[in-house]
């Protein structure tokens, strides 16, 4: 389970790192646009339109940007859950390693003594 979740925010953190990436790319994109058309005679309202969106992606970027620290801070809290859940598991397999070492022990201690004890009785039968 914790590390289907951990996975999981890794995914989501991929996600997010994707998603900023293509508004970066898109961001270039226009502003590359904006300064070709800037260069050469076109009209004023086309230029602010260009740079509102600019502004526009702008802001998605800075709200992107806060979804991968938030995807960043969870794949952390994934990460330390996982770990724990790693370090309880090994403490329960090397005590249920313990538990089963002393129930064998124990079984082979009660089958010496039992096959002690049909020598014993064989023996004292005999005389």
């Amino acid at each position: 389970m914790a590390e289907w979740e951990y996975a999981a925010s890794l995914g989501r953190l991929r996600s997010e790192e994707e998603q900023l990436e293509q508004l970066r790319q898109e961001r270039g994109a226009y502003e590359r646009e904006l300064s070709e058309r800037s260069s050469r005679p076109t009209a004023l309202a086309e230029l602010h339109l260009l740079q509102d969106y600019i502004s526009f992606l702008d802001d998605r970027i800075r709200q992107q940007r806060q979804g991968v620290r938030a995807a960043e801070e969870h794949v952390q809290q994934r990460q330390v859950f996982l770990t724990d859940k790693m370090v309880d598991e090994k403490v329960w397999q090397n005590a249920r390693s313990k538990s089963l070492q002393k129930y064998r022990q124990e079984a082979l201690i009660r089958e010496q003594n039992e096959l002690d004890e049909i020598a014993l009785r064989r023996a004292s039968a005999r005389r």
